[in-house]
């Protein structure tokens, strides 16, 4: 297994209180697949009335081509509480967003979708946003150690919680974070079945 969680290049929007309705705005809600959000990432912001690209935007413009760690500001995530959000950050090929701050549903959403939510002080933010303010700028994501490290080979701390750390290490999502217990579940239904029968029928044991 490789040290490093996630090696990308990251680009900078530092604007604080994005709200799920600005990264997948609620008009590609309707949909029943989980799929084709990527498209619509940040879509009022990305494209013009017509449709056509925004050239100003930060994912438009050609340095930024193929980043997957976006440092974002203050309060990120905040709003409805939607996983079409952290869907459509995957989608267009985010693995990390650094932040000084999540909404906590955000958050959980993204590492239930495999995304690293690492959380900075405001002034260590403030120095990777001024890093990729002009050119995509490396990152090397030390998961174990909590450490993002930069191409100078400076590095910047970043919280997570433990728990969610090893989810994360261990390429999990919620259903396989139950499945590693799957041996403790089953005993716990067997004896639950055997101990109060009717209210586990058989066709509900293990």
């Amino acid at each position: 297994m490789s040290q490093y969680f996630h090696q990308g290049t990251a680009c900078a929007l530092p604007i604080d209180n994005v709200d799920t309705d600005q990264i997948i705005p609620k008009q590609f809600l309707t949909g029943i697949s989980r799929e084709g959000f990527g498209e619509a990432l940040f879509y009022d912001w990305r494209y013009r009335s017509d449709g056509s690209p925004n050239p100003d935007f930060v994912l438009n413009q050609p340095q930024f081509q193929n980043v997957s760690i976006l440092v974002a500001g203050h309060n990120f995530g905040c709003g409805s509480s939607r996983e079409h959000a952290p869907w459509a950050l995957a989608q267009f090929g985010f693995k990390v967003v650094i932040a000084s701050s999540f909404a906590d549903i955000f958050y959980r959403n993204c590492i239930n979708n495999k995304i690293l939510p690492a959380q900075v002080s405001a002034s260590d933010l403030a120095q990777l946003s001024a890093l990729c303010a002009q050119t995509a700028a490396p990152i090397k994501v030390d998961l174990q150690q909590q450490l993002l490290v930069l191409s100078s080979g400076a590095t910047i701390a970043f919280t997570v919680a433990r728990s969610d750390r090893e989810q994360l290490m261990n390429d999990c999502d919620f259903i396989g974070v139950a499945e590693q217990h799957l041996e403790a579940i089953e005993r716990y239904e067997n004896e639950r079945s055997a101990a109060v029968p009717w209210l586990m029928p058989q066709s509900f044991a293990v």
